[in-house]
């Protein structure tokens, strides 16, 4: 296995036998964030889209390309989520878990039957974007699309990963959200920053936080501009956030 997907521990230095002790509580992991944000976002754009393309008007061009961005940005996260699963985690399930194979088996080929119900939803999506005469019906294929695909998250949520904590040691890089950051950034897709804002979007503050301390310096750093500059571009599409 390697060695990047194990936990580390990390070199403890010796105190002197005098000095006082501090006990810092330590951040908590939060396990599998990579696969459970990556679901939570997909469901609420895929029920919210539907109304911002019945509401498309023929002359406002503007809401028009935002929606179409927004689409191709979720369908280049699916697939990014679907890498991380079909070439990380599946194959280290199969070694560690052999008593799976033929779910992770259904899942991966699940997931190239989404992946073309995707294409052939973005195709019809770029047809209402230019034509709105047409959002209505695109808008029921978007939602037939999210029913599919809920089918799909709740199996992975109420099967798979249950079993995978008992598989991943605490502490594991595996399924995490930097792990998934890392896919995103060696990936010819959508940037770290819309990436990490997209997931994180909605999601308590305290839980925000917990997240934040599992990713590098520089992504927590940068996260408030990050989190501001998405909102700015999303307000477009779902409106100035209460």
């Amino acid at each position: 296995m390697p060695s990047h997907l194990l936990p580390v521990e990390s070199p403890k230095a010796t105190a002197p036998a005098d000095a006082p002790r501090e006990t810092q509580p330590a951040a908590e992991a939060v396990p599998f964030a990579g696969v459970t944000l990556v679901h939570a976002a997909l469901r609420r754009d895929l029920a919210r889209i539907p109304n911002a393309l019945r509401l498309l008007q023929p002359d406002d061009a503007a809401t028009a390309g935002a929606i179409q961005r927004h689409w191709d940005f979720l369908t280049a996260m699916l697939t990014c989520h679907h890498e991380q699963q079909d070439s990380r985690l599946w194959p280290l399930l199969r070694r560690f878990a052999p008593e799976l194979r033929l779910l992770l088996n259904w899942l991966e080929s699940d997931h190239h039957n989404l992946d073309h119900s995707f294409t052939r939803v973005t195709t019809l999506v770029r047809i209402a974007t230019r034509d709105p005469a047409s959002s209505w019906s695109v808008a029921y294929a978007v939602e037939e699309l999210a029913a599919r695909l809920e089918t799909h998250l709740r199996i992975e949520e109420r099967q798979l990963l249950p079993r995978m904590e008992g598989v991943f040691p605490a502490g594991s890089r595996i399924g995490t959200l930097p792990e998934l950051l890392d896919l995103i950034r060696a990936a010819d897709g959508p940037g770290t920053s819309d990436a990490l804002a997209w997931l994180l979007e909605g999601v308590d503050p305290e839980l925000v936080d917990r997240l934040l301390a599992d990713c590098d310096d520089t992504t927590a750093r940068h996260w408030p501009h990050w989190r501001d500059t998405y909102a700015r571009c999303t307000d477009e599409l779902w409106g100035p956030r209460p």
